[in-house]
């Protein structure tokens, strides 16, 4: 099967070089047309490292290009779905950097365009693509752990203050920045919640007032109740990043949700389970701890759009749930 003709729009966001880097190495899945830069602050940015190695274009000059199938859109999150909108009304295939923006009538017209198409949308939630998530996942859905009652979920970070004064431009900030992965798989879990308790708030550190940089959000359900906390200002954060399933017949920890072994792009997960048939005394469980394989969660991501847009496999986040999660995201913000 020929490889997918696909072009990168943008520089900006986190996710922009490894998504581009993915995929020109991707070369049975794709073929990388080249890449445009619309905004101009960042066009230093698109003369260095992977960014130089393709073909640069404008946004119009891919707009007019027949053969164009797919698009990745890595610009800032207030500009992302602007940009998507313009690829979706030609029917190309879109993988939209999460969150997308913060306007509702916005992201909802792009997911009618894309669904009037029927083409792929992708969003880069990169815990959709971790092995050991997906595994949980499944387990919930099957009832190994029984009825679930709780989710605990943390991604957190040290960002310099310049980076948590970036995050002022957005409603919720932190929360929405990073906690949108987490929000995500605690819908996927539990579903929506009977009530949101919202507890964001800045830490005030470095003389700063306004940017939430400490997003905490809690969910209330018939039978228990769910928290998620991403926060810009916690030293050590990353290596405390985790998601907790407890249900009925066994609990699931997976911490940390991601490990870099070393300077390569691979990563590791670590994870232990409880489960109630295996528990010999209260307090005194020996669970293993194991650390699964290394995966490269940008090549996975990408492989996994290009066998969506081939028909290989179904994508399993529908548009519905794509809206859903934008709306619920929205209420955690305060929006």
């Amino acid at each position: 099967m020929k490889p997918i003709k696909v072009a990168q729009i943008g520089t900006m966001h986190d996710h922009a070089s490894e998504t581009l880097r993915s995929l020109t190495d991707l070369k049975e899945f794709f073929d990388v047309v080249g890449a445009a830069e619309p905004e101009e602050k960042a066009a230093e940015r698109f003369e260095n490292g992977i960014f130089k190695t393709v073909p640069h274009y404008t946004v119009d000059e891919l707009l007019q290009m027949d053969d164009l199938e797919a698009v990745t859109v890595e610009t800032q999150e207030e500009s992302a779905t602007y940009y998507a909108q313009l690829f979706a009304e030609k029917g190309i295939h879109v993988h939209l950097d999460k969150p997308g923006s913060q306007n509702r009538e916005s992201f909802e017209k792009l997911v009618a365009t894309l669904r009037s198409h029927n083409a792929v949308f992708q969003q880069g939630y990169m815990y959709r693509y971790n092995p050991v998530v997906i595994d949980a996942l499944k387990k919930v859905k099957n009832g190994e752990l029984g009825e679930i009652f709780s989710v605990e979920a943390q991604m957190s970070v040290h960002h310099p203050k310049e980076k948590r004064e970036w995050l002022g431009k957005h409603k919720g900030g932190m929360l929405y920045f990073l906690g949108c992965h987490l929000i995500d798989l605690v819908l996927q879990i539990m579903g929506e919640p009977l009530e949101i308790i919202n507890l964001n708030t800045c830490t005030g550190m470095d003389g700063l007032t306004e940017p939430v940089d400490y997003g905490c959000v809690v969910f209330k359900y018939k039978n228990g109740s769910s928290f998620i906390k991403s926060t810009a200002a916690e030293i050590g954060g990353v290596n405390r990043r985790q998601l907790v399933i407890q249900g009925t017949l066994g609990t699931i920890e997976i911490k940390p949700l991601e490990i870099y072994p070393d300077e390569s792009t691979d990563i590791q997960t670590q994870y232990r389970e409880a489960m109630l048939r295996d528990e010999v005394m209260p307090f005194r469980d020996k669970q293993e701890i194991k650390t699964s394989d290394r995966f490269d969660r940008y090549d996975t991501m990408m492989a996994e759009f290009a066998r969506y847009i081939r028909g290989e496999k179904a994508n399993p986040y529908t548009y519905e749930h794509e809206l859903k999660l934008f709306d619920l995201l929205m209420r955690c913000c305060g929006l």
